[in-house]
């Protein structure tokens, strides 16, 4: 069975304690659609941040490709503003530009 493409996932992040403080998060993996992507990026999200909450180690290295290596307290996610799409690499030779979600 061939693999399935792989995704981005772009969040939107804010500080909770500075909210004029912005940035992305971003998340990548295997999916077979956007949905898919959405909800395997939301999984680990909120996996990663029980974890942290608890003192455990974040969980990473699923056989899906989806994990989270780290989470940052103070920043909340904007999931309705989250954009999935194929991954793209910006460093590739055959990229002609920025990953376009």
């Amino acid at each position: 069975m061939p693999q399935p493409p792989y995704y981005e996932v772009n969040v939107p992040i804010r500080s909770t304690e500075t909210p004029t403080l912005r940035g992305v998060h971003v998340f990548t993996g295997w999916a077979d659609s956007r949905d898919a992507a959405m909800k395997a990026a939301h999984q680990v999200y909120n996996a990663a941040r029980t974890a942290a909450e608890a003192g455990r180690e974040i969980p990473h290295g699923g056989p899906d490709g989806w994990s989270a290596y780290g989470y940052r307290p103070g920043w909340e996610p904007d999931w309705p503003a989250a954009k999935a799409g194929p991954w793209r690499s910006p460093y590739g030779w055959l990229a002609s530009g920025p990953s376009k979600p």
